[in-house]
């Protein structure tokens, strides 16, 4: 293995970010240290690093594993190292529900394909896959989040747009909310880096 970076300098970095970011009892554990290093190899663009992973570096994140395993604050902290290319915009399932039901259809299209004004598409973060559930807008049922995935699904085929999942849900959970056609999607656009379902809740 030939990268050209030292990873246990950029752990020992990013824990003292973590512990700045949220207090001092913040540290990483043993068993999370090789999904955190496919992390940084992922978002610093480490190609060696990274083929050794079985990671596709044209592919977005799908980090999924139980409640508390620190999958939005591994994702929050990956911002101090992604490079520009790589710079993403971490967006909240629930929140966006929320702005759904104020807004309606507009929301769907602001996480997609951007605002009418926009010329430049951006790689999000949707954190917490599975919380927000199906809403209604003046009476109409909508999955909000399946029709964002599937025009980012078009985005990332038609731009290489890349978007970044975090979900405590498994495969066949994906594919009972939101069906066969997301669950294809997701193994197409996203590498799967998952905790094991027995990791400790760290909250």
């Amino acid at each position: 293995m030939n990268s050209q970076y030292n990873y246990p300098e950029i752990l020992a970095w990013l824990e003292k970010k973590g512990k700045q970011d949220y207090g001092e009892k913040f540290h990483f554990i043993e068993q999370d240290i090789q999904n955190i290093t496919k992390l940084v190899a992922y978002f610093l663009n480490d190609e060696p690093m990274t083929n050794q992973f079985g990671i596709d570096l044209t592919k977005g994140i799908l980090l999924s594993g139980p409640v508390g395993c620190g999958k939005t604050t591994l994702m929050t902290l990956m911002k101090h190292v992604a490079p520009k290319e790589n710079k993403f915009h971490v967006k909240t399932c629930r929140d966006i529900s929320f702005e759904f039901i104020k807004e309606g259809y507009e929301i769907i299209h602001r996480y997609s394909r951007g605002s009418y004004s926009q010329t430049e598409y951006k790689n999000y973060c949707f954190d917490d896959l599975g919380v927000e559930s199906n809403l209604k807008y003046y009476g109409n049922e909508c999955n909000v989040m399946a029709e964002i995935i599937l025009s980012r699904y078009d985005l990332f085929v038609s731009r290489k747009v890349k978007t970044h999942i975090t979900t405590n849900l498994s495969a066949s959970e994906i594919e009972t909310i939101y069906g066969n056609r997301v669950r294809s999607r997701f193994r197409a656009m996203l590498n799967l880096i998952a905790f094991d379902k027995l990791t400790q809740d760290k909250r």
